[in-house]
């Protein structure tokens, strides 16, 4: 084997300039625009389709009240009960952590506290008078009376400044030959609140229900159109919320998935979609004692209504619980509250943060659930955030465990902003721990125009 220094030389490769050389773009000019030209239209496509979620505050649940039984202080008298469920059957931590299914006794002590403040103060977050399932049975004519007469107590509430941030109605749907009377009923009830109050609450949202045809929808927000125009509204100040509880508003006639094409045909104006869980597993065939909202259908639907809505202005809400106290007993109290409990712990864990209360004592295990979520792990990410507002303080004490992204930051603020939302924290805490000022997001469901 020939020696190494013996082996040829390589010829000599030129050496790199000891300054830097400007290189030219190869692609540039007509042939860049060439090829780039449908990026912009894919933009605009996809901004259209995928807007992003609305920066305002949404509610942590919605009480749903027959329209009969709607009166200007109704949401204050469901919180005096509700407080007075929980002072009577839940005294001290130890029940109200049994009640709840709160583990930690401490975090459950600091709950029991922050909710007592939130059904004394502002109880509900989201009232819906309701024409539809609740209020089944009652005549046409007698229909007509409470829509005037529901209008009346919301309005008064209003006026008072006792009303929840967030109030509506709904309405009966154009199944069954319902259409005629469940429009009457919605123009009753805005003329008389536009009436009494001059305008309409910030707000203020209809719920469309037991959708079958995408073009029920379609006729829906033409007749929104029409009392706008009839009642001097600004065009789109009429907003509603779907409800999701067939399988014609899931699957279409032709296999494809619906949810979109609702979204298209209500031409801006639906502001969130409800699960309906009674009447979509009834509509499976599913027995009686399956018509839950864990059940796995229900999760079906609730992951096909993230994936079509998710980075839209369409917001989502899970649905209730049936579970209603028998009798003013401890027992059948603390059944209820564990019962709902779990079903709202359900919910959140699939990213649903707002569901639908049917009776007082959902506004304690309600509030229960979601302050108990939201405050678990709060020092933490109000440490994590502290550190990224101030990296280089954290440097100099030696402080700082995790190093955050960004999007992960992104997803913190969101958790502290629900937090401040829902009365779980104070500005004033957030404040001292993060240095920033994190205020609620203001209530309303008005288009941006309409600002």
């Amino acid at each position: 084997m020939p020696d190494p220094i013996d082996q040829p030389t390589a010829p000599d490769r030129p050496t790199a300039p000891d300054r830097d050389v400007e290189v030219a773009p190869r692609l540039g000019g007509s042939e860049l625009d060439r090829l780039l030209a449908g990026v912009t239209a894919a933009d605009d496509t996809y901004r259209r389709a995928w807007p992003g979620p609305p920066h305002t505050r949404q509610p942590v649940q919605v009480l749903y009240v027959p329209a009969d039984r709607v009166g200007p202080h109704t949401a204050h008298e469901h919180g005096a009960e509700a407080l007075r469920l929980l002072h009577t059957h839940a005294p001290d931590v130890g029940h109200f952590a049994d009640a709840t299914g709160i583990l930690d006794v401490f975090l459950a002590d600091e709950v029991r506290a922050r909710v007592v403040t939130r059904l004394a103060t502002g109880p509900v977050d989201d009232l819906r008078v309701d024409f539809e399932d609740g209020y089944l049975g009652r005549s046409e004519t007698q229909e007509a009376r409470d829509a005037v007469a529901a209008a009346h107590a919301v309005a008064k509430a209003v006026s008072a400044g006792d009303g929840p941030a967030f109030v509506g109605l709904r309405v009966k749907s154009f199944t069954d030959g319902l259409a005629r009377r469940s429009v009457a009923t919605l123009d009753r009830f805005v003329g008389t609140l536009l009436e009494r109050l001059g305008s309409l609450p910030d707000g203020f949202v209809i719920t469309f229900p037991k959708i079958v045809a995408v073009d029920h929808v379609r006729a829906f927000v033409e007749v929104l159109g029409s009392l706008e125009a009839a009642y001097g509204l600004p065009e789109g100040r009429l907003r509603f919320e779907v409800q999701i509880e067939t399988t014609p508003s899931v699957l279409g006639p032709d296999g494809v998935v619906t949810l979109r094409a609702l979204r298209d045909a209500g031409a801006g104006r639906i502001v969130a979609a409800h699960l309906g869980v009674y009447d979509y597993t009834a509509g499976l065939g599913l027995p009686p004692g399956e018509q839950r909202l864990e059940h796995p259908a229900c999760d079906f639907v609730r992951h096909l209504l993230q994936v079509s809505f998710a980075g839209t202005e369409v917001r989502l809400s899970d649905g209730s619980s049936n579970a209603v106290p028998a009798a003013d007993t401890a027992e059948e109290l603390h059944r209820v509250w564990s019962t709902h409990a779990a079903t709202v712990r359900h919910s959140l864990a699939h990213g649903y943060v707002q569901g639908w209360d049917l009776h007082p004592s959902h506004l304690v295990s309600r509030y229960a659930t979601v302050y108990a979520d939201l405050l678990h792990g709060l020092d933490d990410v109000l440490e994590r955030l502290g550190r990224w507002y101030a990296p280089a303080e954290a440097t100099a004490t030696g402080a700082g465990a995790v190093l955050d992204e960004p999007a992960t930051i992104r997803r913190l603020e969101a958790h502290v902003q629900r937090a401040v939302d829902s009365g779980a924290a104070t500005t004033d805490e957030v404040a001292a721990r993060t240095g920033r000022t994190v205020l609620p997001r203001p209530a309303t469901l008005l288009p941006q125009g309409l600002l």
